[in-house]
């Protein structure tokens, strides 16, 4: 990020006071960026109709401002976001319907509104200037050999794309024809075409846990546009796909596609985009869809030879040029296969080439009777390459495919092949080298090397497993892995929730969980591994390892309260439910209902949600457990207070607030405590709720539980704000707390919520244009975290009274 400096802010500021509304629009801006509200640099944005022309202000204002950056990364940030509205400079905005609305410390990414005066519906679009541009393409070999006539004719089904909609290609070809690599290799050099992102995603239609949903692909896809959780149904997110990427110039990459109905859902909004379909299928479902067909066939003899040449050298080739025609031929012209029987040749130097045909032909004739096609040449290549494989490397090849997760590390390695971690890494090393498995370079969160099976290769390993490992030892691999899950998602949760109470670990085996430097990292963990820690719920539950499996559900709270995808958080209780009542663990089955109840609540599934805490409230009575009973009464409470019944909730919390207190549960009674303030402040008794919001908030400081903490500093903000207390400068002081607070523990729907209650109190206090700031700020965040409250928030900004003169 380069600075702005204050000669190019004084000319951004001079351009908007120049338009009113723009002026207005950037003015409250900043002042919902400053870490401070109450400074000098507010006293030079004031509000009023007239915006400062005096050259000698404006850039007393821009002295201040970059003064104040060089102790807030955040308003630095802002501040360089503005730079695209230098005049004359490509992009800037000529009015503020198209400004960049960058809010506080973290930014406005994903959605953001058009500002001025809202007329009809409220239209929501990416963030110019701070959208991130994924480029998720794999990696292509430098051995990438011939195609030629292919990549011509990728070329040429582009260039006579009319534009209509998104450009759909289906490439289709058997396995290890190398249809990953060729689109890959092809999309990379278009890069600059697609300006917008590169993005790419494995369907999964040949792992063994299935398809992957499409709602995971979305979200993924979502994510990387920048916006920090998608809708819970698949239809929303659909929905929110083709906003975001409505107007963008994207290249999609969908690899291992099985169906026209899968890729379907994953179709962007955008005209100028590209969508490549890889996979075995032919795919013509996807011809009412407007695609174009690209049938890959495999490598010429020649071909084949020099991509064989380049891995082993081409001095080696050419000392036996018919045993190399002859072992390519064995081949099949499938480029895994050359691969995967080079580097087994490279890996012995002293083997000739024909002693390598030689041996793949014996293996070839043996697999002659079962009739595997294509496939043949692929498993003859890997059985001479497993034969040739040290015991330790072969024993982790087989245990390694037996797991249904896409992605593979050293610490899991590890666990599942129970040896040190320093073991498994070199093992994972030999099985790359021997082109067995493919590197996809460093995870970004542990920096730990990644890598993955090709599906050919993952179903060869699986087989040897079948025929040399016992069925006890199969099941305890897949086991391993699992539980490393188990024991590493529990150990983030430890670092998020610190103050939430842990139940049971039915652990059978030892696992060296990852241990994480600070609760920002546990965070990151579970959130980009989520699909790994889904399909291992999955997975647990498809073995009925059942106390596992609600374990694993129990696991992952803070990804669901935290970042709430609200199609996982439902899925995962009901399969954890489910498992709970079958493992006979009540403790299991009351947190299954509570913590799924919260979901189904927070999703908008408020019967269903009624029904989870009655459920979970009735057993908490049988069995006596009275913290059970009032969690349960809890969780009803914040059930009727979202539908609007706030008397019942008020009594719901009132019971649970005093069995808290007589089985001396602090946490537990703070928090009914602090929704007793929110109900209290709802139904205008802000003396009242001050008086519990502040009690709630210095207890849940003494747990600690920041999080939480957090939000009765937002609701206290809010009662000091109410006009019966009128207090609004301690109001704005306390949410900007708050804010900076929920910034800090990674909740994006908490920092949407303070940003509306600060609009609101701008809006108590008469400033219109500051209010529609920060409302167009919550309103970005909300737009992917909950449709809901991006409706309410919008008709409340439409219903906004215009600063007079405004067009």
């Amino acid at each position: 990020m380069v600075p702005i400096t204050v000669g190019e802010l004084a000319a951004v500021l001079a351009g908007a006071a120049r338009r009113p509304a723009e002026w207005r629009a950037l003015a409250a801006a900043l002042r919902s960026a400053l870490p401070d509200p109450e400074n000098s640099v507010t006293d030079l944005l004031p509000s009023a109709e007239k915006p400062p022309h005096d050259p000698d202000r404006l850039r007393e204002l821009a002295e201040l401002l970059t003064d104040r950056a060089r102790d807030s990364p955040a308003l630095a940030e802002y501040l360089a976001g503005l730079r695209h509205r230098l005049p004359g400079r490509a992009g800037a905005a000529p009015d503020a319907r198209h400004h960049t609305n960058v809010i506080g410390s973290s930014g406005i990414t994903g959605l953001v509104v058009q500002a001025g005066t809202i007329h009809g519906d409220v239209h929501l679009q990416p963030a110019a200037g701070t959208r991130p541009v994924p480029r998720q393409l794999l990696g292509t070999p430098p051995h990438f050999t011939d195609r030629t006539a292919d990549l011509a004719a990728l070329d040429a089904l582009r260039a006579g794309h009319g534009r209509g909609g998104p450009l759909l290609i289906a490439v289709t070809g058997p396995a290890g024809v190398g249809k990953t690599t060729l689109v890959s290799h092809w999309l990379r050099g278009l890069g600059e075409d697609y300006p917008d992102g590169q993005l790419y995603a494995d369907l999964g239609g040949h792992a063994p846990g299935g398809p992957v949903p499409p709602g995971e692909i979305l979200g993924q896809f979502i994510r990387a546009l920048g916006v920090a959780r998608a809708p819970a149904e698949t239809a929303e997110q659909a929905a929110l796909w083709r906003t975001l990427t409505a107007g963008l110039r994207i290249a999609v990459m969908l690899d291992n596609a099985v169906s026209a109905a899968q890729v379907r859902t994953l179709l962007p909004g955008a005209a100028g985009s590209l969508v490549v379909a890889a996979g075995r299928s032919r795919l013509t479902g996807l011809g009412v869809d407007g695609a174009a067909f690209h049938q890959l066939g495999t490598l010429d003899v020649g071909a084949a030879v020099e991509l064989f040449g380049r891995r082993v050298g081409g001095g080696r080739v050419a000392q036996e040029p018919v045993a190399a025609r002859a072992l390519v031929a064995l081949c099949a012209g499938l480029p895994l296969a050359v691969c995967v029987a080079a580097a087994r040749m490279a890996a012995r130097p002293r083997q000739t080439v024909a002693a390598l045909a030689g041996a793949m032909t014996q293996e070839a004739g043996r697999l002659e009777a079962l009739h595997l096609g294509g496939e043949r040449a692929v498993r003859s290549a890997l059985d001479e390459s497993y034969r040739c494989l040290p015991p330790a490397t072969a024993r982790a090849y087989r245990l390694l495919a037996l797991p249904p997760l896409t992605v593979l590390t050293g610490p899991l390695a590890a666990a599942v092949g129970a040896v040190p971690p320093s073991r498994a890494e070199q093992l994972l090393d030999e099985l790359a080298e021997a082109h067995l498995l493919e590197d996809l370079g460093p995870d970004d969160t542990t920096g730990a090397t990644r890598f993955r099976f090709h599906d050919l290769v993952r179903l060869h390993a699986a087989q040897c497993a079948e025929r040399e490992e016992t069925a006890a030892v199969r099941e305890q691999a897949v086991r391993r892995a699992v539980e490393w899950y188990l024991a590493t998602a529990t150990a983030a949760r430890a670092l998020l929730s610190p103050a939430h109470r842990v139940l049971r670990r039915d652990y059978i085996f030892p696992a060296s969980p990852l241990t994480f430097p600070d609760a920002d990292a546990a965070l990151r963990w579970l959130d980009t591994g989520r699909g790994e820690l889904m399909a291992a719920v999955r997975t647990a539950a498809g073995r009925s390892w059942h106390a596992l499996t609600w374990q694993l559900v129990d696991s992952l709270q803070p990804l669901f309260l935290r970042l709430r995808p609200y199609d996982l958080w439902i899925e995962a209780h009901r399969t954890g439910l489910d498992a709970a009542r079958r493992a006979g663990h009540p403790e299991g089955v009351s947190r299954m209902l509570t913590t799924g109840g919260s979901g189904l609540y927070n999703a908008g599934q408020l019967d269903e949600a009624a029904d989870w805490f009655t459920e979970a409230l009735q057993d908490a009575r049988r069995a006596g457990d009275r913290r059970a009973e009032a969690q349960a009464l809890h969780g009803l409470g914040q059930t009727h207070r979202l539908a609007g019944r706030l008397p019942l909730a008020e009594s719901l919390f009132a019971d649970a607030l005093r069995l808290r207190e007589a089985i001396g549960h602090a946490r537990g009674a703070a928090l009914s405590r602090l929704c007793l303030g929110d109900v209290a402040l709802a139904t205008g008794r802000p003396q009242q709720a001050r008086s519990l919001l502040a009690r709630a908030r210095a207890d849940l400081l003494a747990v600690p539980d920041p999080y939480d903490a957090a939000r009765a500093l937002a609701h206290l903000g809010r009662a000091h704000a109410h006009e019966a207390i009128g207090d609004h400068p301690t109001a704005e002081r306390l949410l900007g707390q708050a804010l900076a607070e929920f910034r800090a523990t990674g909740s994006p729907h908490w920092q949407a919520r303070v940003l509306e209650m600060l609009g609101q109190t701008a809006q108590d206090r008469g400033d219109a244009a500051t209010a529609r700031g920060r409302y167009d700020a919550a309103l970005a965040r909300y737009a992917s975290l909950s449709p809901s409250d991006a409706r309410r928030l919008a008709e409340r900004i439409r219903n906004l009274a215009a600063p007079a003169g405004e067009a």
